[in-house]
């Protein structure tokens, strides 16, 4: 998953028209938890990361949002003795890997570090989650109404006129970002829409081949082992390493079926993103090969991809295939050092 502020703009949520991360910076930011009760102070001090995708369609007047985002905060807390004497200053962060429009009517989970696990820090720490994770689960929920009212920029969305755009998740899990239209779209807008639905929802396949600087057996244990998935992608996933075992990724924005697997030769699956609609799956498979010795090939085939999601949104092909190259190859070649 992207960084904010890195990668592919289409993989991010960023600054965008529809004020996602404004919004969440002007709720999460500076936002005081303990002003010295129990001798403690805490407060957030900035939006560390938001990565994701968050997008409003307006169809016939009725607002659909989607959204498939993580969130990472800094925050600070200091301890004093009973003459306001600082025993302890720490650093830590708190966050909160999955907020999905899909779960909208349940509190996301909240991870809460410190830099310091001393007596004092830990102390701190619960501090932190026992008063700060409510106050900042009510802020997140405030951008969840938000999104379900049509966005923090509702005002500046004319759903009888126009049609949502599209700059392309967040599978990745991959992560799309995909904007409202504003006031300044131009009146032909509305005529490629309706031109679009009138269109057969078709399928499409993708095929690249990439290179390693690795073992075979290598990278089929990486792409099939949870923990080092989690590593190079930053995001949570169960995989199975049996044939019919099941496997989640990118916080379970990607889940699917282990069809067919030869140890160092081939991986054939079933996948499905969550932002697809029902029923819909497509059949991933990868074969390696040595040309040489410590290098690898990966061929890659990618079939039965939907044109559109759930949401109308015509970019599904494209953002699956930046997926591929930017969140999982590139980032194994970075993590691992696997590069050619």
């Amino acid at each position: 998953m992207a960084r904010y502020g890195e990668g592919d703009k289409r993989w991010i949520v960023e600054d965008r028209p529809d004020g996602t991360n404004t919004f969440f910076t002007s709720l999460l930011t500076n936002l005081p938890i303990l002003d010295g009760e129990g001798n403690l102070f805490l407060k957030t001090t900035s939006l560390r990361s938001l990565d994701g995708e968050a997008y409003i369609n307006v169809r016939k007047g009725k607002i659909i949002p989607g959204y498939e985002i993580s969130l990472t905060l800094n925050w600070q807390g200091e301890a004093k003795d009973t003459l306001g004497t600082s025993l302890l200053k720490v650093d830590g962060t708190v966050e909160i890997p999955y907020i999905s429009d899909e779960n909208a009517d349940e509190d996301p989970e909240v991870r809460v570090t410190v830099d310091d696990e001393g007596p004092v820090g830990k102390r701190i720490k619960d501090a932190m989650v026992s008063k700060g994770k409510p106050l900042i689960l009510e802020k997140v929920r405030v951008w969840v109404q938000s999104m379900a009212k049509g966005g923090p920029v509702k005002d500046e969305l004319e759903p009888k006129k126009v049609a949502p755009s599209s700059l392309s998740p967040s599978p990745a899990a991959t992560t799309t970002t995909t904007t409202p239209t504003t006031t300044k779209t131009t009146a032909a807008a509305p005529k490629k829409e309706e031109k679009k639905e009138k269109v057969k929802k078709g399928r499409k396949s993708i095929s690249m081949t990439e290179r390693f600087n690795c073992r075979a057996k290598d990278l089929f244990e990486i792409l099939m082992d949870e923990n080092r998935w989690k590593g190079f992608t930053q995001s949570n996933a169960r995989i199975s390493k049996e044939v019919g075992g099941e496997f989640s990724i990118f916080d379970g924005s990607v889940t699917g079926t282990n069809l067919e697997l030869q140890e160092g030769k081939l991986i054939v699956q079933r996948w499905r993103f969550g932002s697809w609609n029902d029923g819909v799956q497509s059949t991933v498979r990868l074969e390696f090969e040595e040309p040489e010795s410590g290098v690898t090939v990966v061929k890659l085939t990618h079939t039965d991809v939907p044109e559109e999601d759930r949401y109308g949104n015509a970019t599904v092909v494209e953002n699956t295939e930046r997926g591929w190259r930017d969140l999982i190859f590139q980032r194994i070649r970075a993590v691992f050092g696997f590069g050619i």
